[in-house]
Parts: C-alpha cells; sequence; structure tokens
C-alpha cells in the first residue's frame, strides 16, 4: 500500500452546578482571558440498556461544557474535583506551546486529590480547529466527563469558507455498560471488557422517541457540524440522511473540500463539515456506527428543517464494509495549501517534504503476557506510571529511582522477548524532526498529508509520520484505545532546550501541585529570561 506522512505536533500523537460560569476579558494587553469553572460529580444516567448508569458529569452536564475559544485565548478552568478519585484532565490536541505542566497526564500533572481544586491556565497557541477535553486517569474517560474544544481563527485571519449560520458540536462514541472502575479491575486481573453496549451521540442513545430534535436548521442555510469521535475503542462510521457533508477542517488544518456522503472517524479523531440545508423539508436521521466489529451498533438523532412535520425516512444507507473502504477514503484527506492557519501565513508555507530527517523511529505494538496478564507497550517496553510525575523528577533533578531514559530502542528488538514494564521515557534533541517508521520513504505524500495530533494504524498495516521537536517539555505519544494505553501502550518524549530559557519553555507554574519525591524540596533555578 502506499503510506501517507503525516506531521503531528509534539505536544500530542491524545475532561452541582447547572450551567457552566464562563466569562472574558483582557489583562494588561494581554491576549483575552476566558474563565470556567467547573464542579465534577458523579451523576446517574439512564443510556443505553434501560438500567440506571454511573456518569461524570461537569457542572451536572453530559457531556461537559463547551471550550468556544478563539487562537492565542488564555483558558483559565477551575476544576473542582467531588468524585471519590484522583482527577486529571488532558486536553486532546492541544499542543500546550512551552507549557506541558497543564497537559493534565498522570507523566506530567499530580492529580487533583478528591475534595480539592486546581487551576489548568492554557492557551491554544497559534491553534484552530476542532478537539475535546477527557478526563485521563485509570479508566474514567469510559464514564464520561468529556466535552468539546473549539477554536476559532482570530478577526483578521481569513478563513477559507464562508462564516456558517452556526456551529454545532456532534460527539459520538462507543458507551459501555461497565462502572468504569470494575473496567479498570477487569484489565488489572489480566481480562477485557469486550465490545461496546451501544453508541452515544451528545450523551443520547436515541433509544428515547420522545426525544426533541438534536438540531432544527433553517432551510437554505448552511451549517458547520464539528465531529469528534470521544470513545475509548471503536471506529464510528459518520452520515447525514440524504446530505452530503463538504470537510473543511480535521483537527486544526483546513483540508482540500471534498464531498462525502460518509466519513469513518477513528477514536480520538475530530473533523469540521459543511452541510446544506438543501433537501425537501423535513426530518433527517444524522448516524454513527460501529465499524469493523462483529455485533454492529449504531446510534441516531434527527436534525429537523424548522416548521417540519415530518419524520425521518426509515431508510438509512447502511455503513460501508471493509477496511479497504476506510483506508482509500483516508488517502483522499488533503491538506489546504492556501488556506491561511492560525497566523497570516498559507498552511503551505510549511515545506515538511523537503525537512532533513534527524533521527528515524521505528515503532512495533507489543503484546505479551506478564504474570498471566495481558499487556501492551513499544518495542518491548511496557509503560507504568510513576508515583512521581515524570516532568516534576525531571525538572526537580530527582529521576533516580523514578525513570530511566532511552529504555527503549529506536527499532524493535530482533527476538520478541518479554516485555518490559518500567516508565518509557524517550530523549529528543530540541528542534529536530524525527520521523516514525519510515518503510518506503519514496511513496510517502511529501507535499499536502493533512497536518494534524492523531493517526489511526490500520490491523497488519503501518502509518509513517513526522514529529517536529520544536516544543520543550514532556510529551505523551499514547494509543487512544483506551484499554491499551491503560495496559502501556504509550510513552512520553523529553524534549529539553540547552539553553534552559524562557523563550523555550516555562517555569513551573505556582499553584503546580506536587506529589512524590518533589514534595518538599527547593525550587530549582529559574530557567533564564528569554
Amino acid at each position: 500500500m502506499t503510506a501517507t506522512t503525516t506531521r503531528i505536533a509534539a505536544a500530542a500523537g491524545v475532561l452541582l452546578v447547572a450551567v457552566a460560569l464562563t466569562s472574558s476579558g483582557v489583562v494588561n494587553g494581554e491576549d483575552p482571558y476566558v474563565f470556567f469553572e467547573w464542579h465534577v460529580t458523579y451523576g446517574t444516567k439512564t443510556l443505553i440498556d434501560g438500567a440506571p448508569q454511573k456518569v461524570i458529569l461537569i457542572n451536572g452536564e453530559f457531556p461537559g461544557p463547551r471550550i468556544n475559544c478563539s487562537s492565542n485565548n488564555n483558558i483559565v478552568v477551575n476544576v473542582f474535583n467531588e468524585l471519590d478519585q484522583p482527577l486529571l484532565f488532558t486536553w486532546n490536541g492541544m499542543q500546550h506551546r512551552k507549557n506541558s505542566w497543564m497537559d493534565g497526564l498522570a507523566g506530567t500533572n499530580c492529580p487533583i486529590a478528591p475534595g480539592t481544586n486546581f487551576t489548568y491556565k492554557w492557551q491554544p497557541k497559534d491553534q484552530i480547529g476542532s478537539f475535546f477535553y477527557f478526563p485521563s486517569l485509570g479508566m474514567q474517560r469510559a464514564a464520561g466527563g468529556y466535552g468539546p474544544i473549539s477554536v476559532v481563527s482570530r478577526l483578521l485571519i481569513p478563513v477559507p469558507f464562508d462564516p456558517p449560520a452556526d456551529d454545532l458540536e456532534v460527539l459520538i462514541g462507543d458507551w459501555y455498560t461497565k462502572d468504569h472502575e470494575a473496567m479498570a479491575k477487569l484489565l488489572d486481573t489480566g481480562k477485557s471488557f469486550g465490545r461496546p453496549a451501544g453508541v452515544l451521540i451528545n450523551g443520547k442513545s436515541g433509544k428515547d422517541a420522545s426525544d426533541p430534535p438534536m438540531f432544527t436548521v433553517e432551510p437554505g442555510k448552511t451549517y458547520r457540524f464539528r465531529v469528534c469521535n470521544v470513545g475509548i475503542k471503536t471506529s464510528l462510521n459518520f452520515r447525514i440522511q440524504g446530505h452530503d457533508m463538504k470537510l473543511v477542517e480535521m483537527e486544526g488544518s483546513h483540508t482540500v473540500q471534498d464531498m462525502y456522503d460518509s466519513l469513518d472517524v477513528h477514536v480520538g479523531h475530530c473533523f469540521s463539515v459543511l452541510v446544506d440545508a438543501d433537501q425537501k423539508p423535513g426530518d433527517y436521521y444524522m448516524v454513527a456506527s460501529t465499524r469493523f466489529i462483529h455485533d454492529a451498533k449504531s446510534v441516531s438523532a434527527v436534525i429537523r428543517y424548522a416548521g417540519s412535520n415530518t419524520p425521518p425516512s426509515p431508510n438509512v444507507p447502511e455503513p460501508p464494509a471493509g477496511w479497504a473502504w476506510s483506508i482509500n477514503q483516508w488517502r483522499s484527506f488533503r491538506w489546504n495549501l492556501t488556506a491561511s492557519a492560525a497566523r497570516p501565513n498559507p498552511q503551505g508555507s510549511y515545506h515538511y517534504g523537503q525537512i532533513n530527517i534527524t533521527r528515524t523511529i521505528k515503532l512495533l505494538v507489543s503484546r505479551g503476557h506478564i504474570d498471566g496478564k495481558l499487556r501492551y507497550g513499544f518495542n518491548g517496553v511496557s509503560h507504568v506510571d510513576a508515583d512521581t510525575p515524570l516532568k516534576l523528577a525531571e525538572y526537580f533533578n530527582v529521576t533516580d529511582g523514578v525513570f530511566r531514559y532511552n529504555q527503549m530502542g529506536d527499532v524493535p528488538p530482533a527476538v520478541n522477548g518479554p516485555l518490559h514494564l518500567v516508565p518509557n521515557v524517550i530523549t529528543t534533541e530540541f528542534r529536530t524532526f524525527i520521523e516514525w517508521t519510515p518503510e518506503a520513504r519514496t511513496t510517502y505524500n511529501l507535499l499536502d498529508a493533512v497536518s494534524r495530533h492523531s493517526i489511526q494504524v490500520y490491523p497488519r498495516s503501518w502509518t509513517a509520520i513526522m514529529l517536529t521537536f520544536d516544543n520543550a517539555g514532556m510529551w505523551n505519544v499514547r494509543s487512544n484505545i483506551w484499554e491499551r494505553h491503560y495496559l502501556g501502550e504509550q510513552l512520553y518524549v523529553s524534549v529539553v532546550s540547552p539553553a534552559r530559557s524562557l523563550r523555550d519553555e516555562y517555569n513551573m507554574p505556582e499553584n503546580a501541585l506536587r506529589c512524590g519525591k518533589v514534595v518538599g524540596l527547593p525550587l530549582p533555578p529559574s530557567y533564564l529570561p528569554a
């Protein structure tokens, strides 16, 4: 097969009051601030099989509140943990320039203890697009706590399509009826939690006929739908009955605007499509169906033309079948080289195909059993989280007894030996370019592959990606299949600026939580002024 290269930002590739409290303002000439206060609780919802189920709510909402902002806004989220477990939120796709302190993972942050709060502050610096947040510890992601992030361009930056009549979020994902703690215990004992019980769309199972239409549209107008797969295991196919979709954006990159009648959305992925309300007024189904698994599941919700009393047709197109269709669709996606990015320069001004690669890493997914329990990893190393977050141990120079660098090689071991359970941290040189799995570079798309933060790898296949390590910090490379992530299919990349300059990385925030070996230690010297 022909490979497609994809450039991924180094930050990636991988969250009872009635309403989110949101306000904005400008402080000392900085970029505008947007404030949120989140109270995270458990609640009960009836979703798939009619039985009440424990879910994670934010301000009583499931899914959680939308973070709606512009490029470079300062996002401040004060999280009150009212669960009975530690909690962290990660912001899937946010690059956190110079600021891995806010990435919200076990390798970068101490958890927010029950009954306490912590304030995240981050910027979508020079980013636009569609993303989402979710709780990152254990299997909490399987219980909800997720929500959308929409980053729009600043007012002076041209966008390659006319403003839509509305900007709508569609969160689709597989759903399990098992409690998230029970799912973690199954994995801890070497068992799997199996296939999903169903699919949700914006927290709805589509089983309640009394549900009102999810969206109402005006005839003749065009709408933007931001579609994200927030599930934990299953690829989904998304389509709208009787309507074509124009793909315009993918995880922060404007795309060539091709038309599709359905789109495969893999776990962790987000798309933006424009849909014209150009059909006969009536009700139409919006559908998400599982892909590549037996016992297929689907969910539907209604889009209504204003004033319609015509029910949707029961004839809903079936999802496509097989891997080949999905691979070929993926190959059709292209970067819009003439569109402006978050800055007023064309996306295509970054000629990634002409960059000299300084290092090549070939990653092979490892699978094995340790003490009879299933584990996953990369190149023979299965990651385990340390009691002290890796970033903190590195910052305070107390890595001894916490982790050792580069225990994973750049190529898979020649012999498929036993897995090693250790924190998996590799080092890279600052501002270098690394390519993962270059099997046949002459066949790559070196012109207009889409820059994004996540990439699917099909069974018995490979994908080549390029990462630009120009963002100092500790960054997680992970499987978005959360069962595999939980069982060790992840690693961290340490990107250190030799200048130790505030130009390249921020100091540890004053409000940073401490745990493990760094409790009570004096602060290291500040990074040098920029």
